[in-house]
C-alpha cells in the first residue's frame, strides 16, 4: 500500500505532517511535544488545565464561537492531553480546511486565559478528578501507573486537589509561553488538502518564538496493592509490566503479545478466565509504549472472590506462552495487529492521531513501517518476554469492602 505523505520543518522549527486523501474530508491538529511527563509533582494538571482553558476564547473569538465555526460548518472539535503531548483537533469537511486552521490556530496562539473563567474551569476539573475516581475502571488504570513508575511520572497526570489549587494563572501564563511555540509545535492534517497551501499557512501565522520544555527523570518500579472500597459491586484488577522503549525493535514483540494476552474475544486471557472459567465479564489489554516509559497492561472485571484466583491465571498464561508460543498462533497474531491498524487508519482522526504520536516519539514516517516492523518479530523475543513477566509486574485491584 502507497501513500501520500509529506513533512517539513519550517525555519522557526515548526513541524508540518501531512497525508493526502482522496475522500473530502480532513483532520487537523495543532499538537504541543508537552503533556503530564514534563511536569514536576508539584505542578501535576497544569498541562490539562491549560488544555481547558484553551477552549474559553480569544480576542477575536468567544468559547461559543471557537465551536460554532466549527459545528456550523460540519465539523467536530477536541483536545487531548497525555503524558507526551497535549493536541487540539478537528474534523470537517475538506472545503472548510481554511476555517479549521484560522480557527485552531487562533486558540493556541492567542488564548485569552481569563482569570474569571481560569477559577471556573479549575472546579470543573475538580469535578473531573471526581469522575475519575469514581469510575473503578478509570482509576485503576491511574493506580496502576502509579504502581509503574515514582513521580513525577506516577502522580496523576489531571492532578490532585492540592496541585490544581497551587497552579495560579501567573503559574499557568508562565509555562504557556514557554511551551507554546512554534519550535515545539507539530500540525498534522490527513484528508484532501494542498500541502503547499497548509505552508503558507503555518509560515504567514507562525513567528520565530523559541520555547522550551521541562523533562524529568523517569524512575521505574515494580509494586502490588489491593484496596477496598465501599459501594461497588464488581472488583477491578489491573495488572501491568515494563516493556522497551520505542528505538528498541523489542517493542513490537511487546505489542504482539498484550494482543495475544488481553485483546480480543479471541485472545488467551478471555478465553482461559472467561470462556472456560466464568470467573469475569470483561477483559482488555493495551499497551503504552513511548521513547521514555513503555508498558502493557491488563485489565479485568471480576468478583472480590476471584480476585486472587484470575492473578494467579494471569501468570500461569504468560509462563504457558514463554513455554507454548509456536509460530502458527504467532502469525495469527501479527495478521490480527495489522489488520487492526489497517482498519483503524479508514479513519482520517485515528490517522492523524497515530502520526503525531510516532512524530513524538521518533519519526511520523516510522508509522508506515509498522507492519514490516510486526511481521519481522521473532518468535523466541515473544516467548522470552512473557517468560519474564512474572519477575516483576505490578498489581492493583479495587476489591468491594
Amino acid at each position: 500500500m502507497k501513500f501520500d505523505f509529506h513533512k517539513k520543518i519550517l525555519k522557526n522549527g515548526m513541524t508540518i505532517l501531512f497525508e493526502k486523501r482522496s475522500v473530502p474530508v480532513v483532520g487537523v491538529a495543532f499538537a504541543f511535544k508537552n503533556g503530564g511527563i514534563n511536569e514536576s509533582s508539584n505542578e501535576k494538571g497544569i498541562s490539562h488545565f491549560i488544555e481547558h482553558m484553551l477552549y474559553k476564547g480569544t480576542p477575536s473569538r468567544d468559547a461559543k464561537k471557537l465551536s460554532e465555526e466549527i459545528e456550523k460548518n460540519g465539523g467536530v472539535m477536541n483536545g487531548f492531553t497525555n503524558e507526551t503531548v497535549t493536541a487540539y483537533w478537528c474534523k470537517m469537511p475538506s472545503k472548510h480546511l481554511h476555517t479549521a486552521l484560522e480557527v485552531l490556530g487562533d486558540m493556541v496562539r492567542n488564548p485569552l486565559l481569563d482569570e474569571k473563567e481560569f477559577e471556573k474551569e479549575r472546579k470543573v476539573i475538580f469535578e473531573e478528578i471526581k469522575m475519575r475516581k469514581d469510575n473503578p475502571g478509570i482509576y485503576s488504570m491511574d493506580k496502576i501507573q502509579e504502581l509503574l513508575y515514582n513521580e513525577p511520572l506516577g502522580k496523576d497526570l489531571i492532578g490532585t486537589y492540592e496541585t490544581m489549587n497551587s497552579i495560579t494563572r501567573e503559574k499557568m501564563l508562565e509555562r504557556f509561553e514557554t511551551v507554546y511555540k512554534p519550535n515545539n509545535m507539530i500540525l498534522c492534517v490527513v484528508g484532501d488538502a494542498d500541502f503547499d497551501e497548509i505552508i503558507k499557512y503555518a509560515e504567514k501565522n507562525f513567528g520565530n518564538e523559541k520555547g522550551k520544555i521541562s523533562t524529568y527523570k523517569v524512575s521505574k518500579r515494580t509494586k502490588s496493592m489491593i484496596e477496598k472500597r465501599k459501594g461497588i459491586d464488581q472488583a477491578v484488577v489491573a495488572f501491568a509490566y515494563h516493556v522497551p522503549l520505542v528505538g528498541d525493535k523489542k517493542n513490537f514483540a511487546a505489542e504482539i503479545l498484550s494482543t495475544l494476552m488481553a485483546e480480543g474475544l479471541s485472545s488467551r486471557l478471555f478465553t482461559e478466565i472467561r470462556a472456560k472459567r466464568n470467573l469475569a465479564y470483561s477483559i482488555s489489554g493495551s499497551s503504552d509504549i513511548n521513547k521514555e516509559f513503555a508498558y502493557n497492561c491488563i485489565k479485568i472485571g471480576t468478583t472480590k472472590e476471584n480476585v486472587e484466583k484470575v492473578k494467579i491465571l494471569i501468570l500461569e498464561e504468560f509462563k504457558k506462552v514463554s513455554k507454548s508460543l509456536d509460530e502458527k498462533e504467532l502469525n495469527q497474531i501479527k495478521e490480527q495487529i495489522t489488520g487492526n491498524v489497517n482498519i483503524s487508519m479508514e479513519d482520517s482522526q485515528n490517522q492523524m492521531m497515530s502520526l503525531l504520536s510516532n512524530e513524538i516519539n521518533g519519526n511520523a514516517e516510522d508509522f508506515y513501517d509498522f507492519e514490516k516492523n510486526i511481521r519481522s518479530v521473532k518468535l523466541e523475543d515473544v516467548k522470552k518476554m512473557a517468560g519474564n513477566v512474572e519477575k516483576a509486574y505490578s498489581f492493583f485491584a479495587l476489591v468491594p469492602e
